[in-house]
């Protein structure tokens, strides 16, 4: 494996660690500290900048999906929801439920949950458009105020077209 580099993103709703190497970003998480630790250099690999750039776009509500390259580490399973996961359009909404069925294991909905709970893409695999099947928002890692934020946010975009 090369190198790992990071590199954080300031957001709206709190500071965004970016983290890959030189072919594909790895882990995009909430970093639960207030100031940046590791700034864009000269050799900040490009696919950190595109990240970067994206989740800008994004947050800016010029950008709905994600085309840098990413590594997906996890089971088999856990990789069958995460993929499920994209499928999810910009400001829509499911359930574990519905991503169980979509894997064709519709029993398995807690075993969603803990994979959902376990996705190192935030934002980009979009875990934040999962709620309850009774329409109540459900636990999200970066905290249910950065989750109703961020549905929010992609609603408020999503009116304008």
């Amino acid at each position: 494996m090369s190198e790992l580099y990071k590199l954080d993103y300031e957001s709206p709703i709190g500071v965004i660690e970016i983290s890959g190497a030189n072919g594909a970003i790895c882990s995009i998480m909430f970093a639960e500290r207030d100031m940046k630790l590791n700034s864009m250099q000269e050799r900040t690999p490009k696919v950190l900048v595109e990240c970067f750039n994206q989740l800008d776009e994004y947050f800016k509500g010029e950008r709905r999906e994600f085309t840098f390259p990413y590594i997906l580490d996890g089971t088999i399973f856990q990789k069958n929801v995460w993929n499920a996961l994209t499928g999810i359009l910009y400001a829509d909404t499911g359930s574990y439920k519905d991503i169980a069925v979509t894997i064709g294991n519709e029993k398995a909905i807690r075993a969603v949950g803990s994979a959902n709970g376990r996705n190192k893409l935030s934002i980009v695999v979009p875990c934040h458009r999962i709620i309850g099947s009774n329409g109540k928002l459900t636990g999200y890692a970066g905290g249910l105020w950065r989750k109703e934020w961020l549905l929010q946010h992609e609603r408020s975009f999503k009116q304008e077209t």
